[in-house]
């Protein structure tokens, strides 16, 4: 699916870039308090939105409806459903903001003491996860970019840190106990490819945190940086043991895979094996599955080309090197990824194991389907209007974040 912005229309089109626009699409790459947002969306609420309105057995529709808007909102999480009532989801903004939002209601509360965080470009807040044990502990774990001093003044890199979520139940929430975990090294010029997005392990023993190349290439191929990798540490920080490249050095010792470009989602499917979608440069997103010690590539090959339009050797040429099992030209934009199961609600059962990708540039809700080889295929997508920042299943229901200012937490129904 293409998409043309109306700003760029106002002269003709030659039959050139008519050509150029088919073959690629560009990568994406307060103290508010118990703010009640239902009057915002009432204008929502009245109708709410259908998708997919030719309903099959194959492609089930569902409608949309809002529950709260954010700026800049960047990531969400649920917390555990208690005495059975209705769902409350973590939400962050780019702009440094963190707020419970009570999903009957559409309450906001905003969550004190988050860290200063260097807004800009693509950096800013990042993402949010429970600790395993977060029931007993109320741990998160959470993702920011963080600007550089000194010698490395007007230099960014993301950083992981842990934090006690104080208050949960009250309207003064904040984060206490913040303990630092990992930090990209070195920081660098530049506000791009953060990609910071983490994720535990089904057992709960490992922390697994994708590293941006931050628009860098060559970082993705060294061993000296830990840019372009996908980490995996013990839930402490800690390096675990039995990482491929523990003997290498220091660095290295972080790595679980390297050669990667800007990883916006990772998750593990039904037989516990890890997937990662990856945005690439002009064309050639990727969908990946993730093994111990692997190079994928970056930016060695690509099935996309720079964006000067000088090609890059595709995937098919250096066989040594890890291809996607999906690529996509005109690019996805892929900024998320939830698995979908079943739990209290079993809202899609014909979603049961897919993955569901939410798509920037596409605009869409791209549902992807494995197959018992390890393959895996884009099944169908969902054409959503807006740019979606982020989808989330979450005890069966799935929500979905549109991106920038004014975007809607959105609930999908099935229709």
């Amino acid at each position: 699916m293409i998409i043309i912005n109306r700003q760029y229309m106002s002269k003709p089109l030659t039959l050139p870039i008519i050509i150029t626009a088919l073959l690629f699409s560009t990568s994406a790459c307060s103290n508010q308090s118990a703010t009640d947002t239902n009057a915002d969306l009432a204008k929502y609420q009245e109708a709410e939105t259908s998708v997919a309105d030719v309903a099959s057995t194959d492609k089930p529709a569902f409608t949309t409806k809002a529950v709260a808007t954010f700026d800049e909102p960047w990531a969400m999480t649920a917390l555990p459903i208690v005495s059975n009532k209705p769902s409350k989801l973590l939400v962050t903004q780019k702009t440094g903001e963190l707020f419970i939002v009570d999903t009957a209601t559409g309450t906001k509360t905003e969550i004190a003491s988050v860290p200063k965080v260097a807004y800009g470009g693509q950096g800013g807040l990042g993402d949010i996860i429970l600790a395993p044990d977060f029931v007993t502990s109320n741990n998160v774990y959470i993702s920011y970019v963080e600007a550089g001093t000194g010698d490395d003044s007007n230099k960014f890199g993301a950083k992981v840190i842990k934090a006690k979520l104080s208050g949960l139940d009250t309207d003064q929430p904040s984060l206490q106990k913040m303990v630092p975990i990992w930090q990209q090294t070195p920081k660098v010029d530049g506000q791009g490819h953060y990609s910071h997005r983490l994720l535990f392990s089904p057992d709960g023993q490992y922390l697994y945190i994708s590293s941006g190349e931050r628009q860098e290439k060559p970082p993705a191929q060294d061993m000296t940086v830990n840019l372009g990798k996908i980490i995996r540490l013990n839930t402490d920080g800690s390096m675990p043991m039995d990482n491929p490249f523990v003997s290498n050095n220091d660095i290295a010792a972080q790595f679980w895979s390297i050669g990667h470009r800007n990883v916006l989602g990772m998750a593990f499917d039904s037989k516990e094996q890890l997937w990662a979608h990856e945005m690439g440069p002009r064309g050639g997103d990727e969908f990946n599955l993730i093994e111990k010690g692997k190079n994928y590539g970056w930016p060695i090959v690509s099935n996309g080309r720079n964006y000067s339009g000088v090609d890059i050797p595709d995937h098919s040429t250096r066989p040594e090197l890890e291809a996607p099992k999906i690529t996509w030209t005109p690019v996805i934009s892929p900024s998320s990824i939830s698995m979908y199961s079943t739990g209290k609600h079993n809202d899609f059962p014909a979603w049961q194991g897919n993955a569901l990708i939410s798509g920037l540039s596409s605009k869409a809700l791209i549902v992807v389907n494995f197959d018992e080889n390890n393959g895996a295929t884009e099944r169908y997508r969902y054409d959503m209007g807006e740019r979606i920042r982020s989808v989330l299943v979450a005890d069966g229901q799935v929500w979905a974040l549109e991106d920038g200012n004014g975007g809607r937490l959105l609930r999908l129904s099935p229709k």
